[in-house]
């Protein structure tokens, strides 16, 4: 997986800055700081400058293929690199801009970037896999397992002063969708399927049974008519949640629900429905929801302060549970996974038996967690029909 080179606290605001005004990598081109000559003094613009360079080799690394993981390794690599050059008389303005003419590769670096790397290679600084031996640290440091959700563009676009970017994220996110889109399509282009169901017309058929009698058991106060105007979103969220799920127990593929801002999204979106559906319900009744009945007047504020956070809060919970889930299920079998993958290589019989152990734990994880994935689809849709349950009846 690729890496992102990790900046201290000032860079990374800088870097931000930078990003935010990016144009497509394959251009090699970014905005000239010398524009804003009272936002960006001499030294800032200058030190702005160095950044774009690092940037720039970050970015030529992971497009070849290599990539540098270790914090101590990498201000090593860009010191060893770049001081000669600062030695020669060179600025980091006069750098930048050989680097935007010319790319980093024919650029005055690309030689020296690519002799350092092998260097250190083969010094053993850094290990073909892309891992980082640190002198007296005992081996390569492996990846963290929170690598596997990072976020990584596949195509870059630049729309006017906005950068946007075709992230991993995107990617997977459509392919779930076309995934869900293809299997309905299949089932139905027939004009609704056979009357001997095959596989994947009992898949849908099931789904579909499934989430028509959550409705209907969870919702009240409405006819089936009614009820019937929420099943489509409530179906589609269900279905959307348990491909994400599911696909992202493919190996190599990504979890799109591990991220919090995707199932923040997705409950927010959801909360702000519901409550429509319940003003549109009750009027300015549905503010009746906040005090319970019978409740002294004195206490009144109080509790109607506590129930509007408590209301509050489902759109946070509901999102946090489902990505909370999904993130610590995939690290745990990650860590549990490379144990149990290293203790099979080592040259050792009693290792190579002790690992069996690991491995069949990790295998049971595997299980749990597909089981998990299922649930947690579960749990976000019959948690969306209680509380627009609630909302239409005022419970």
């Amino acid at each position: 997986m690729m890496m992102m080179t990790r900046w201290s606290s000032t860079d990374m605001k800088r870097r931000n800055r930078i990003l935010a005004n990016m144009v497509p990598i394959r251009n090699l081109s970014l905005p000239d700081y010398y524009e804003y000559e009272e936002e960006y003094p001499p030294v800032s613009r200058e030190a702005t400058r160095g950044v774009c360079i690092l940037l720039r080799i970050d970015r030529y690394l992971s497009s070849i293929g290599r990539s540098i993981q270790d914090r101590e390794v990498l201000r090593d690599f860009r010191q060893r690199l770049l001081f000669p050059q600062r030695e020669a008389g060179h600025s980091f303005s006069e750098i930048y801009d050989d680097i935007r003419a010319h790319g980093v590769e024919a650029s005055r670096l690309g030689q020296p970037l690519r002799d350092l790397y092998d260097e250190m290679e083969r010094n053993g600084e850094i290990v073909n896999n892309g891992s980082i031996i640190i002198p007296g640290g005992g081996g390569p440091v492996t990846e963290s397992p929170l690598d596997q959700f990072g976020i990584h563009p596949i195509l870059d676009l630049n729309i006017g002063k906005y950068y946007v970017s075709f992230t991993n994220l995107s990617l997977f996110m459509l392919l779930t969708l076309g995934l869900v889109l293809l299997l309905v399509f299949v089932v139905t282009k027939k004009g609704g399927g056979k009357l001997v169901p095959n596989a994947f017309q009992s898949l849908v058929e099931l789904i579909y049974d499934f989430v028509l009698n959550l409705v209907n058991e969870q919702i009240g106060g409405l006819s089936g008519n009614v009820k019937h105007k929420f099943f489509p979103c409530i179906l589609v969220t269900f279905t959307f949640l348990l491909f994400c799920n599911l696909q992202g127990m493919i190996p190599f593929s990504f979890t799109v629900t591990s991220h919090f801002l995707i199932t923040l999204a997705l409950s927010f979106s959801i909360f702000i429905g519901i409550t429509i559906v319940g003003f549109q319900r009750h009027g300015l009744h549905f503010f009746s929801f906040l005090l319970p009945a019978g409740v002294p007047l004195p206490l009144a504020p109080f509790l109607v302060l506590l129930e509007l956070i408590s209301y509050c809060f489902r759109a946070l919970s509901l999102g946090i549970r489902l990505f909370a889930n999904m993130m610590a299920g995939h690290s745990l079998v990650k860590i549990l996974s490379g144990f149990a993958w290293t203790m099979l290589f080592l040259n050792n019989i009693f290792y190579f038996l002790g690992d069996l152990g690991p491995l069949f734990i990790v295998l049971a994880l595997t299980g749990l967690e597909l089981g998990v994935a299922i649930l947690q689809a579960y749990v976000f849709t019959i948690l969306i029909c209680i509380y627009l349950n609630d909302a239409i009846n005022l419970h």
